[in-house]
């Protein structure tokens, strides 16, 4: 009895440790992923705006 609490404590510990390392990895990449298309974005509209036509375009 004493070592299936044991395995079983070794079991949910090594389960959190993967989990864990599993979920710091991904919000890791979801971060630069985000910084990344920010950077793109801000670039994007800047050029827009330097280069941007002045007389604006109407629909018609």
């Amino acid at each position: 009895m004493f070592w299936k609490i044991v395995g079983g404590l070794i079991l949910a510990w090594v389960a959190f440790m993967v989990l864990g390392s599993v979920l710091g990895f991904l919000v890791k990449a979801v971060f630069w992923i985000a910084v990344i298309g920010g950077a793109v974005f801000l670039g994007t509209a800047a050029y827009g705006a330097i280069k941007g036509k002045r007389a604006p375009k109407q629909l018609r």
